[in-house]
């Protein structure tokens, strides 16, 4: 059957041309003009020699030019490969050459990664700049209709990484995302009469689904910022009577905590959306409070679209629990035989719907190892689940760290810290945190005879990784724990008081 998530935007900009389909700063684009530009883009991809299934890597803050590339990559055929604009060269490369994209657009005050990335792997760089968008695609001849696609071709690849080796592609089919993007819409009651908030990354699946994908399909308006600032968030939630924000629980606790929060008028919001990190029950309730809007705490990962399992307007919303699963997908709790454990044992969160993930892209062994024959995939993550089948995350059984909502992977950063000709041995683990929910921690020892500072290796790896990545708290030892087969016991690694507390910039 075919199917291109595209599809969508040319619906709602027949249905609703002179909406305002994104805001930005003091300007707007309506549906009309938006599929325009994805046309006039599509086109340029096409005489570019794009080719149905082609990946195109998107390196893009939150402005309209990431909506634009991304419907105008889907509305060729192509294949989507979001990327944080904060990843440095070595993680763009790697993210290109392993997708094998032919093309990266990048934003031109975070080119310089998209640019020797590109040219590392022998793809085009294609470089946006403010207002550079309409003189591009001037003289474009559009492509008026939406390339033909397979429901289960790929849309988007997402990386991800496990805790072990390299990042791997979740691709997410055109079904995947846009039964998600549905489902969603239905759990926000989102309509043309919203106005969304987009302060999550587009890159990332929470705001791709959540944010862009929810108010095309709906014809609703979406309000973007470049990056989170509480204060400025509150100013739009005012000026442009949003409806619903979408966040992780440190955005909310920035604008719970603003100091100027009761000077903006915020009656507009109807419904918050949490997801990322489990949110604090007291967070909850003080936001609810003090905003006088209802938040709906959910859960998925970038290989279920990301939605999984939410809290519902409509039902018993139970603080501290994830809620039940969304329609269409079904969750149960298995033991490391991947048997359902016993009514009220904690279990690891197995997932089957059709918010499951293609695969791994070029990854079989991974991605058997991740789906089963009866097409459960198993996330890693621990819970448990009340009588009602409310579902409550325990804790997650992958090494994974969740700062400030952006996931960290302690494999990659260990893999950095073993290139300095310094470090013997090297573990990172989450350090909790009151502000960001965990912080990076490394624990390192040095190899005999050699002089390092934490501050310079803290500034080495903050060179070779993503800003929000680095350990900001590094401590040596002269060795590392380690049980009967010389593996290091992570759980046996505490930061030294001082530092857990204190941190380091």
């Amino acid at each position: 059957m075919t199917q291109n998530l595209a599809q969508n935007l040319l619906i709602t900009a027949a249905q609703h041309p002179e909406r305002a389909a994104l805001c930005f700063q003091d300007s707007a684009i309506t549906y009309a003009e938006l599929d325009s530009l994805t046309a006039r883009l599509a086109g340029k991809l096409t005489d570019r020699g794009l080719r149905p299934g082609d990946r195109v890597g998107l390196m893009l803050p939150n402005v309209p030019e990431f909506a634009v590339a991304y419907y105008g990559v889907l509305r060729a055929g192509g294949a989507v490969v979001p990327m944080n604009v904060l990843l440095k060269e070595r993680e763009a490369t790697f993210y290109l050459g392993d997708s094998g994209a032919r093309l990266i657009i990048g934003w031109a005050s975070y080119s310089r990664a998209a640019l020797i990335a590109a040219d590392e792997v022998g793809a085009e760089c294609l470089v946006l700049s403010p207002g550079s968008l309409r003189e591009v695609l001037e003289e474009v001849e559009p492509l008026g209709s939406v390339v033909a696609r397979d429901r289960s071709d790929t849309a988007v690849i997402l990386y991800t990484s496990g805790t072990t080796g390299k990042p791997k592609g979740a691709e997410l089919t055109h079904s995947n995302l846009a039964i998600n993007a549905d489902v969603a819409k239905q759990l926000f009651s989102a309509s043309p009469d919203d106005v969304i908030l987009g302060a999550l990354p587009l890159f990332h699946s929470f705001g791709q689904t959540c944010g862009l994908n929810v108010a095309v399909s709906s014809g609703a308006s979406l309000a973007l910022i470049e990056r989170f600032d509480a204060g400025r968030v509150l100013s739009l939630i005012e000026e442009h009577g949003v409806t619903v924000f979408e966040g992780v629980p440190t955005m909310y606790a920035a604008l719970l905590n603003h100091p100027e929060r009761e000077q903006f008028d915020v009656r507009s919001l109807r419904v918050c959306v949490s997801g990322g990190a489990a949110l604090a029950v007291e967070l909850l309730r003080g936001f609810e409070e003090a905003f006088g809007c209802m938040i709906l705490e959910g859960y998925g990962l970038s290989e279920t679209s990301p939605v999984a399992c939410f809290n519902h307007p409509n039902r018993i919303r139970k603080p501290g629990s994830i809620g039940t699963p969304v329609e269409g997908v079904e969750m149960r709790l298995v033991g490391d035989d991947r048997r359902e454990v016993a009514p009220g044992e904690v279990g690891e969160i197995a997932i089957r719907g059709h918010n499951v993930m293609k695969g791994y892209w070029r990854r079989p062994e991974a991605t058997a190892e991740a789906i089963d024959e009866a097409g459960w995939f198993y996330s890693g993550d621990l819970a448990r689940v009340d009588s009602d089948g409310c579902f409550y995350i325990v804790d997650r059984k992958k090494e994974l760290i969740i700062r400030g909502g952006y996931n960290v992977y302690p494999r990659e950063i260990e893999e950095v810290l073993y290139e300095h000709p310094s470090v013997r041995e090297a573990a990172v683990i989450g350090i909790a945190d009151q502000d960001l929910g965990e912080e990076v921690g490394a624990c390192v020892a040095l190899k005999p005879g050699a002089e390092l500072t934490e501050s310079e290796l803290r500034e080495f790896v903050k060179a070779n990784v993503a800003a929000y990545k680095y350990p900001r708290v590094v401590w040596f030892v002269d060795e590392l724990p380690k049980g009967p087969t010389g593996k290091i016991l992570k759980r046996a690694i505490v930061a030294p008081v001082a530092l857990a507390e204190g941190g380091a910039a």
